[in-house]
């Protein structure tokens, strides 16, 4: 694991390799082992930089950027490849000779033999950038899941690309906030690729690859789809649970090469117990695991399911238990080290437990993030299945034009409650509008609330429909890819625009703060690729989800944990909202710089705080959303040392 950049100078002019260094340098944490830099000479004109984190071979052998046997190839990596046994075994067969044991090297012989073409050999997360000397032209890639992001710009003059956008700021002649950009972390709470709050740095989005020359970035290119490459396999339910359970086992495995402690996050629930129980079953040595609550109530901790799961399997048990104080003193350094705001509490908590991690000597940590997806675990897939059914079936039989009618009547004489609303505008949405099902329930601020808090000066400067084009743009890709049913659309767009951005994101950023790695054993590309192969009715029967997950898992975890009620890990962020947190909340809401751009209506804004601390239904995540919007605007763009007294 590692922080990359890279400068290639368009125009032919040297790159200062000092700026380089110092650019490199803010990513330290995401490598504290080592630092490379190097320079085409004598050309001067690009510019590879690493900040290494050793876990696989820690030896300065696994020195990067690192080369094949004559330069012309070279690479600066950030993530692992799991597969690089097999792929070493075959380029050693070839006449390859390897110099380390690190995964690294492989992707500069793998290149040799398939240039371009090398990702779809690929297993593992990563992003990387290759200097191919004989094209003079760099190739990025970003893994087929978008675990490790990948940043970049093009000036005209220059390009670069860099692991965190924060390192690429100083080719950005003046910060400005992309007012499309800011529409979108409003309505999805994240932002989509190509796009950044930046103006002018971009991101690759998942499973995409791109060429840069003298001229300029190439389109990017999606080299993997989760639909279009799902495994071809067919049978029973016993022959899916049977190939499931040997693919889980293959993925934890292939998942735990480390020459480092590693550890788990522990929730207790169905998926982190997964990777818990199957990483037990294979490792000698007992596994250190981790678990987060809160001082305020037992309803929002489930350390009573962790630590049973703990006990179950012997492991090294460590809890962390904060309070609306511990919340609050951790928001600068997620805001810091997230580059762009994500409007979602359990930023702070990952933040704090991969730095308890740390202290503790654990450095490889995995994570539980993808079977919700995958396996159709959230409570939306159920709600997906119940459109299909009774009279939302018939209502979607209607003809497109006739069901935005009854909609429109329909709209106000459902329940107004506010904490509502969500269900209210998703179910009529969906029903009403073909591939528009994922809309509503994921959306941050729907139409009308961006409506009143937005200004007129904003949505001049915006389209309005752009974000749900881009919704129904991902449900037609799905359909071009070979989705079989609705379900399939929406495990679809989440694989595009919620888990990548959000979840994977924000994991990405606040396990590397503390310079630990972040793994995903139920994410592992060849999973994937079974669990989008499978039907409908073995993910979600009578309302439940991730059912054949459950069933597969039934020998190692105990009925009650696996077929429990679906709990969201959630903060008491109302509360702290209304009470211990409620004027600091408010103060930096009134104070920031934000309001400066004239895109946001402050007296909007308090009224939707008000309504919350008056006891009008919960507001506390879109307050969270907009809090974190404003906090990272006041860092990043108005220059403000962020001292959140």
């Amino acid at each position: 694991m590692c922080g990359i950049l890279g400068v290639l100078s368009r125009d032919g002019s040297p790159v200062d390799v000092a700026r380089v260094i110092g650019m490199r340098d803010t990513m330290t944490h995401r490598g504290p082992d080592d630092a490379g830099v190097w320079r085409r000479e004598p050309q001067g004109d690009a510019v590879l930089a690493v900040r290494r984190l050793a876990i696989i071979d820690t030896s300065q052998r696994g020195h990067q950027p690192m080369a094949n046997e004559d330069g012309s190839v070279r690479v600066a990596f950030n993530g692992e490849i799991y597969n690089h046994g097999v792929l070493r075994a075959g380029l050693e067969r070839r006449g390859h000779r390897f110099h380390s044991q690190c995964d690294t090297e492989v992707l500069v012989h793998l290149y040799e033999e398939h240039g371009p073409s090398m990702v779809d050999h690929l297993s593992g997360m990563f992003a990387f950038a290759i200097w191919d000397e004989a094209a003079e032209s760099l190739f990025l890639a970003r893994d087929p899941l978008g675990v490790k992001p990948l940043y970049w710009l093009d000036n005209g003059s220059t390009f670069g690309f860099a692991s965190e956008a924060k390192a690429l700021l100083p080719l950005v002649p003046r910060r400005e906030v992309d007012p499309v950009a800011l529409w979108q972390y409003l309505t999805f709470l994240v932002v989509p690729p190509p796009r950044t709050l930046f103006t002018g740095v971009s991101k690759l989005g998942i499973a995409e690859a791109m060429r840069v020359t003298r001229d300029g970035p190439q389109p990017p290119r999606r080299y993997w789809d989760p639909i279009a490459n799902r495994t071809c396999f067919e049978g029973e339910p016993v022959a899916w649970e049977r190939e499931l359970r040997n693919q889980l086992l293959r993925s934890v495995e292939g998942q735990m090469m480390s020459d480092v402690p590693a550890g788990a996050f522990l929730s207790g629930g169905v998926d982190s117990s997964t990777n818990v129980a199957l990483i037990s079953r294979i490792s000698k040595t007992p596994l250190t695991t981790f678990s987060i609550g809160y001082a305020e109530k037992d309803a929002y901790n489930e350390f009573e399911w962790s630590r049973s799961v703990a006990e179950r399997f012997h492991t090294t048990h460590h809890e962390l238990i904060i309070d609306a104080e511990d919340f609050w003193r951790a928001l600068p350094g997620v805001v810091y080290h997230m580059d762009e705001p994500i409007g979602c509490p359990t930023n702070v908590s990952v933040y704090l437990l991969a730095r308890l991690a740390r202290d503790v000597g654990v450095t490889v940590i995995h994570l539980g993030e993808g079977s919700d997806e995958i396996f159709a675990g959230y409570p939306n897939y159920a709600r997906v299945a119940a459109l299909t059914e009774g009279p939302w079936k018939s209502f979607r039989r209607l003809p497109k034009r006739l069901r935005k009618v009854v909609s429109t009547v329909a709209y106000p004489l459902m329940s107004q409650r506010p904490e509502l609303a969500f269900r209210r505008e998703a179910l009529l949405r969906g029903a009403r509008d073909d591939g528009r099902l994922w809309w509503g329930q994921r959306s941050g601020f729907f139409s009308r609330e961006l409506e009143h808090i937005t200004t007129s000066g904003l949505q001049r400067l915006v389209d309005r429909d752009e974000p749900g084009r881009m919704v129904l743009n991902t449900a037609a890709d799905a359909d071009a890819a070979g989705a079989r049913d609705e379900l399939d659309r929406i495990i679809y767009q989440d694989l595009r625009l919620l888990l990548p951005e959000q979840l994977l994101m924000r994991h990405d950023k606040l396990t590397m703060a503390s310079s630990v790695e972040g793994r995903f054993p139920l994410l592992d590309r060849p999973l994937v690729e079974l669990a989008m192969a499978m039907p409908f009715e073995e993910k979600v029967r009578g309302g439940v989800g991730k059912h054949v997950l459950k069933r597969v898992m039934g020998d190692l975890l105990p009925a009650d944990l696996l077929w429990r009620p679906k709990h969201a890990f959630r903060e008491p962020l109302a509360e702290w909202f209304r009470g211990e947190l409620a004027t600091r909340i408010d103060g930096q809401l009134r104070a920031s710089a934000i309001h400066e751009l004239g895109y946001l209506d402050r007296q909007a804004v308090q009224r939707l705080v008000d309504r919350h601390r008056g006891g009008k239904g919960d507001r506390s995540y879109q307050m969270f959303s907009l809090f974190s919007l404003y906090t990272w605007f006041d860092h990043w763009i108005a220059g403000q040392e962020q001292v959140l007294a």
